[in-house]
């Protein structure tokens, strides 16, 4: 027997209706403080590349998923490289538990519903604003910090293929490593290709090449 009354109404509203971010500058002024905090007290440093990019194009932002700690990590390079609107895709089951996340610019997904190409065309007409960053995990989910092979899903293809070409991609490939310290340090890997030199079925040959590199830098690390 299928659901009655408002349980039926939520779970129909969740299938078709994606969770959208909110403003309020009052709360994102605190958050940008409160994650700033937490990653200096959690991370002995945070090192990154700063790669020549082109201000006046939004930014699609591709990065590999392994932690809980990564979209927080991204918005806080954001802040201090690229300085754009930040957006983040977050799974819809994520965003309903952790419901500050849509005033840090996290707008849901919901795989095999009807809502997925909802959520990928809006990821899509926000690269339109020049101001804006979209980050997107094509894994889909969480992956060792290490693996040999990013492996993508189908959405990072639609989102680019929708987008207008006024945007730039931002390949990141994160790493965190203890290393001589008590807390774990991170370095973040950037490479920008402009959208004319990257055709959408060749970004996960791309991406593969970046992090396949970038890993090779980390590995051969040494203190």
């Amino acid at each position: 027997m299928p659901p009655d009354g408002s349980d039926f109404q939520s779970q129909y509203l969740s299938c078709v209706w994606m969770l959208k971010p909110k403003k309020n500058l009052l709360i994102t002024g605190f958050f940008n403080l409160y994650i700033n905090w937490i990653i200096k007290r959690h991370f002995q440093q945070v090192q990154f590349n700063r790669p020549d990019f082109k201000s006046d194009r939004s930014v699609l932002l591709i990065a590999n998923h392994f932690s809980w700690w990564d979209g927080f990590l991204l918005y806080h390079v954001n802040q201090l490289v690229f300085n754009k609107k930040f957006h983040i895709m977050v799974l819809e089951d994520t965003m309903q538990k952790l419901s500050f996340l849509k005033y840090l610019g996290s707008f849901s997904v919901a795989k095999n519903s009807r809502q997925i190409l909802q959520s990928l065309d809006y990821a899509a007409d926000l690269l339109n604003d020049p101001d804006n960053m979209v980050v997107i995990f094509p894994q889909g989910k969480l992956y060792s910090n290490f693996v040999d092979d990013v492996h993508f899903e189908k959405g990072v293809t639609h989102i680019a293929r929708k987008a207008k070409a006024n945007f730039q991609y931002v390949l990141a490939a994160t790493f965190i490593e203890n290393f001589q310290y008590k807390k774990p340090a991170v370095n973040v890997y950037l490479k920008v290709f402009n959208v004319d030199n990257i055709a959408p079925d060749q970004l996960q040959q791309q991406y593969q090449q970046h992090y396949q590199k970038s890993k090779q830098q980390q590995t051969a690390i040494t203190v």
